[in-house]
């Protein structure tokens, strides 16, 4: 079976408290926007000449298998700071593959998004690749109970 090469992607994020840290991550991808798929992790690599979308600009099949790069962390002790960022590397030749970086830590997102941006630097020097500019998108939450944040590069089609 051939599967076809997404050409956009969507910064996605959400933050959420729930009675346990799977339905405050299951919440937390609802916030995002992606809560009724089914995620499918891959590794960090931007197809060539994808272009950004908003996620509302998509339909994601309810339950659909969707292809996603994505930073999650939980807590559960009253007032600790969780935070994630993803960040997408565009090349300077679109005929290049880009890269994402996905980033997660009890810190401020300052410190994550920092991270994970330098990451996408580091991955373009490794690669001997022109980087044209790096997008990200991070959040943070104080956690009340039990609280979860996720942060993704969702790839599809338009």
């Amino acid at each position: 079976m051939m599967v076809n090469t997404p050409n956009c992607y969507a910064l996605v994020r959400g933050a959420a408290e729930g009675r346990t840290r799977l339905n405050a991550f299951d919440l937390a991808l609802l916030n995002a926007g992606v809560g009724d798929t089914n995620l499918m992790r891959m590794s960090s690599i931007l197809p060539p000449a994808a272009r950004q979308v908003d996620i509302g600009e998509v339909v994601l099949p309810k339950g659909g298998l969707i292809p996603l790069a994505y930073a999650s962390i939980d807590g559960t002790m009253p007032g600790q700071l969780i935070s994630c960022a993803v960040a997408v590397g565009i090349p300077e030749d679109d005929r290049e593959p880009g890269v994402i970086m996905e980033f997660e830590d009890h810190a401020p997102l300052s410190n994550v998004e920092e991270i994970v941006r330098q990451m996408v630097v580091d991955g373009f020097d490794y690669r001997n690749r022109k980087l044209r500019e790096v997008k990200s998108l991070g959040i943070e939450h104080k956690v009340e109970r039990c609280g979860s944040v996720f942060a993704a590069a969702v790839l599809w089609y338009l």
